[in-house]
């Protein structure tokens, strides 16, 4: 299944997205919820119900007529009120390439077990507008990356049956003001205020189900699910990076298993696989600097458009646009 909040009457509505048509889940089925959260939280009971009211959208039974366009709808985060959002670092590539072009040896700990950080929850989002402050354009940046959802409460989950507890895929755009990031760094915490306005995660949330024709095999010695998913990232029409869900090496299965372990994780926690190989334009500037001694470097700039696609899970665009404030937090600095 795909499935898709949006905004109608000023809250959020769930709804099923079938050929570019949305169909509200509850006004199809009686049983079925009007959000997601309420589908995460009731996700064992009301799975089966859901994929036979796709089923008979899809074979014609439920008529197109009761479906509006996509296209026409206010688009929300498909998880709109997530109740967590951690970001791991599951690429091996991203790691050694941003490690090389630093000229510092990659980290053996890496292989030896999956990290993530905690990102603000509050400001996850949709497509759409990403509003930045004046700080944030002193190197804006994306950061190509898929991320699930968790559909039922657990705790200490092992990898080999973490994948239970996954209830879709979605794309993710780990928003990130490297400026920022890299200051607060220093002083060996974060990242914070490099991260914490703006992560965009949509269109939809892609069911497993929907995803079985492209699991592949996971790395030798990890344990889960994966998938080979082309992943592209268009800036202005420009693509300026490619990879491939295939590639992570830390499986989302050994993530949760990190992430729940001596700790509850509960529907709607969402998790980010980290960013893909040349994922982000911190990775690209340093690859073209190490190369070429003229290299210019890239960030996003007011007006610029980032759209996100990964085959089978949608594209996702958003718009870069200047807050009104001019307050700026690093002109603050002692």
């Amino acid at each position: 299944m795909k499935l898709v909040s949006y905004l109608t009457d000023g809250r959020d509505q769930l709804a099923f997205l079938v050929d570019g048509l949305l169909f509200d889940c509850d006004l199809l089925h009686p049983d079925l919820p009007n959000s997601m959260n309420m589908f995460l939280h009731y996700w064992e009971d009301m799975f089966p119900i859901a994929k036979q009211v796709e089923e008979a959208i899809k074979n014609g039974r439920i008529h197109k007529e009761q479906g509006v366009s996509m296209q026409e709808a206010a688009l929300l985060a498909p998880v709109p009120f997530p109740t967590s959002c951690r970001d791991g670092y599951a690429f091996r590539q991203h790691v050694a390439a941003a490690r090389r072009n630093r000229k510092v040896d990659m980290i053996p700990e890496f292989d030896q077990y999956p990290i993530f950080y905690f990102t603000n929850h509050h400001s996850i989002q949709g497509p759409g507008e990403i509003r930045c402050m004046p700080d944030h354009f002193e190197k804006l940046d994306f950061e190509l990356e898929a991320a699930i959802v968790i559909c039922k409460q657990g705790r200490n989950i092992t990898a080999e049956e973490a994948d239970q507890y996954i209830g879709g895929l979605m794309i993710m755009n780990d928003m990130s003001a490297r400026k920022l990031q890299m200051e607060e760094m220093l002083l060996n915490l974060g990242p914070a205020k490099g991260k914490d306005f703006s992560t965009v995660i949509g269109p939809c949330l892609v069911t497993l189900d929907e995803l079985e024709q492209y699991e592949v095999p996971c790395k030798e010695g990890h344990t889960g699910k994966n998938w080979n998913l082309s992943m592209t990232c268009i800036v202005n029409g420009i693509e300026v990076s490619k990879g491939n869900l295939g590639d992570m090496d830390w499986t989302f299965a050994e993530i949760i298993e990190r992430c729940a372990y001596g700790v509850d994780l509960h529907p709607g926690d969402v998790i980010g696989s980290g960013t893909v190989g040349t994922g982000c334009f911190l990775e690209l500037n340093g690859t073209g600097k190490l190369n070429d001694n003229n290299y210019v470097e890239q960030w996003l700039q007011e007006g610029d458009t980032v759209e996100m696609e990964i085959e089978g899970l949608g594209k996702l665009s958003n718009t870069i646009v200047k807050d009104e404030s001019s307050f700026s937090i690093l002109a603050k600095k002692k």
